[in-house]
């Protein structure tokens, strides 16, 4: 039976906040480390490359701050295993470079798996659907008690773009805010905006 890759947090019961952390972990399983070419010395330094690091330390931390806990969602494996903020069908625009739900490719454009349908089926069904279950049930149950839930995915991300990325020369500020225009209501992104500079002038300046 797979080990289960992702652990579930509870916060207060009036909380409509559910933070999110899908890069923050490093833990590849044995049996799934098979299926990666790279070399340890060559793994340690993808994996100092892709992962978020300490954000699972931030997310804890401000839920320990925070007069209302939020709800905490929290990736237990690598994104080297699966990653779940990724689309798994043609929808994925990382498909592009190999770095779709279940990556093919490493952060210069190495192999970093053989092309094989059927892992990549059995990856998807072990680890990807049944995140993606999860975090669609605790938001439904979220919104039935409350009628309202925001979403916040705790990310960090390098000064510099990875050499095997699709968006060469994307600003990157210090603080991004990632919106959507269907997700995200504008009253939100001012808000976020009104922290974040709050902040900076406090810390960063």
């Amino acid at each position: 039976m797979a080990l289960e890759n992702f652990k579930i947090i509870a916060g207060d019961q009036d909380s409509k906040v559910i933070l999110h952390v899908p890069h923050s972990a490093t833990f590849i399983p044995d049996e799934l480390r098979q299926s990666i070419l790279l070399s340890d010395q060559e793994l340690q330094a993808e994996l100092d490359e892709m992962t978020d690091t300490l954000t699972e330390a931030v997310a804890l931390k401000a839920a320990e701050l925070t007069d209302c806990k939020p709800w905490l969602f929290i990736n237990n494996f690598s994104r080297l295993v699966i990653d779940p903020e990724r689309f798994p069908d043609e929808r994925e625009a990382m498909n592009a470079v190999g770095m779709g739900a279940v990556y093919q490719k490493t952060s210069i454009g190495t192999q970093l798996r053989n092309p094989d349908p059927l892992l990549e089926k059995q990856l998807l069904d072990a680890y990807f659907h049944p995140y993606a279950k999860a975090m669609s049930e605790l938001v439904a149950q979220r919104f039935a008690a409350l009628g309202e839930v925001t979403l916040i995915d705790v990310h960090s991300y390098r000064v510099n773009q990875h050499p095997n990325a699709i968006n060469h020369g994307q600003v990157r500020p210090p603080i991004c805010i990632g919106t959507d225009l269907f997700h995200t209501p504008e009253w939100l992104t001012k808000a976020a905006e009104s922290a974040f500079s709050i902040i900076g002038e406090n810390y960063l300046n």
